[in-house]
């Protein structure tokens, strides 16, 4: 296993639609998910996409620590969880929801990113085995976060307010007040 380089925001990988993986039995993808996990456990992300490490495949991973776990049935705790050629869609009764967003890719900085509050997505394992979740809250977040990668899309593209972008330690000491948005509800 090797922790890998990570693309950053205006590398033409980022862009693209990321191909899908044929066989994720394939030797080369096996050692591709060990050593984006690697490269994320390194990294002290959430998530990773093939994309970031400069692999155009639709190949993600991304799990949610108890820190960020939420109290209901789907958007608790998840463990790290690998996710090839995936599909995301919102549920019927979802609503866009603000909430802060880093990126491995636009390192030391967050926006403030509108997002489904509640998706279903489906796609395979490393096993090739299939998988089919709902999620929501954070557990959402990070699903549609990682899934954009694999269409070319950086969660700037995502914000409708610009000056809600910032360097994350300057965020931390002075957060702009976005209570009273109108746009998308608050996320907890």
């Amino acid at each position: 296993m090797s922790i890998l380089k990570i693309a950053r925001m205006g590398h033409p990988v980022l862009r693209k639609v990321a191909a899908r993986v044929e066989s994720p039995e394939d030797p080369e993808i096996i050692r591709l998910v060990a050593d984006m996990i690697e490269t994320l456990s390194d990294a002290g992300g959430v998530g990773l996409a093939a994309p970031q490490v400069f692999r155009s495949l639709a190949v993600m991973i991304f799990f949610v620590p108890p820190s960020r776990a939420g109290k209901g049935e789907d958007d608790g705790e998840v463990p790290l969880t690998v996710l090839i050629n995936p599909e995301i869609e919102p549920l019927e009764d979802a609503k866009k929801v603000g909430g802060w967003e880093g990126c491995l890719s636009i390192p030391d900085f967050q926006g403030y990113v509108p997002r489904w509050d509640k998706i279903r997505y489906r796609g395979i394992d490393e096993n090739g085995e299939p998988v089919e979740k709902i999620a929501s809250g954070f557990h959402a977040r990070v699903v549609q976060h990682e899934y954009d990668h694999l269409i070319g899309v950086m969660y700037p593209e995502r914000m409708d307010d610009m000056t809600l972008m910032g360097f994350t330690d300057e965020l931390r000491r002075d957060p702009p007040d976005v209570s009273g948005r109108t746009d998308t509800q608050q996320e907890n």
